[in-house]
């Protein structure tokens, strides 16, 4: 016999391609672990040609999965698929949760949110500015843009090595949106109060340009979504110059709870004792 907590509970997954080093599984078992629900929560590798197959699978009830979680490359065929898209998804084209509902599959993308509570969780009062500048207009930086936006910011500056992919994106999230080149970074960020890297540069160990972020307001919050390592060159340079930083991991953390309470019925906490857990695990790898 198997566990009974796995057979009789609902089942849930992380999809992508490559997946075996998505920490969700770890995230999603905690929770079920400390709540003490029957279910379970796998990573669930499908390649590009093989998606479409696994998602009629989902919504006619074979694959057995109550709903998961969805990441690169699957996040824009993920939302042209689902039944039920939510205005979140439809403006940023992506999805990245899934859930059926009476056999209909909705669809909505969590990561601005994840993005939005964990600045509230690290550093309250970070929304009292006006200005954000977001480094960088590659596929991270649409959710972030979006929920920046939404939580009221006036101005958004999106600098980037390629004006055009900050156009589009300008373009995408409305008037309160601006695009700029490189070369402008620094003018865009005085008296920016948000300063928001969402380029890997600095990732595992890799070099980051140093920046200097003393154009911005005293009292701005510098983050980065990348959390490998957990103070990345660039927050380590923002330190330095005397400014509060926070890091990406809590993102991953918060982006994970609305699917969580989709599938198993509770809503989850982000605790000390999570975030322990996965920068162990960082550490560990």
């Amino acid at each position: 016999m198997g566990d009974s907590r796995e057979t009789f509970g609902q089942k849930a997954f992380v999809t992508g391609f490559p997946i075996k080093h998505s920490r969700s599984p770890l995230i999603h078992g905690y929770w079920l672990k400390t709540l003490g629900l029957p279910g379970s929560y796998r990573a669930h590798e499908v390649a590009p040609e093989a998606f479409a197959d696994f998602i009629r699978s989902l919504k006619d009830g074979s694959s057995g999965f109550a709903g998961g979680n969805v990441t690169i490359p699957h996040k824009e065929l993920a939302f042209r698929l689902a039944d039920k898209p939510d205005e979140l998804s439809h403006e940023l084209g992506a999805s990245n949760t899934l859930w059926l509902d009476d056999g209909i599959l909705h669809a909505t993308n969590t990561d601005g949110r994840g993005f939005i509570a964990n600045l509230d969780e690290r550093h309250p009062g970070w929304d009292r500015h006006e200005t954000a500048v977001v480094f960088g207009a590659g596929g991270a930086s649409r959710a972030i843009i979006q929920a920046v936006r939404d939580r009221g910011f006036r101005e958004i500056h999106i600098v980037n090595r390629t004006v055009e992919r900050a156009r589009e994106l300008a373009d995408r999230f409305g008037p309160k949106v601006y695009a700029h080149p490189a070369a402008a970074l620094a003018e865009v960020m005085k008296g920016a109060g948000l300063f928001i890297n969402t380029t890997s540069l600095g990732m595992d160990g890799e070099p980051a340009p140093q920046l200097d972020f003393t154009p911005l307001s005293a009292d701005a919050v510098v983050t980065d979504i990348v959390y490998v390592p957990l103070k990345t060159p660039i927050l380590a340079q923002a330190e330095e110059q005397g400014f509060s930083i926070v890091d990406g991991l809590g993102m991953l953390l918060h982006q994970a709870v609305p699917g969580f309470e989709k599938w198993f019925g509770r809503r989850p906490v982000v605790d000390a004792a999570l975030r322990a857990l996965i920068i162990a695990d960082m550490k560990a790898h």
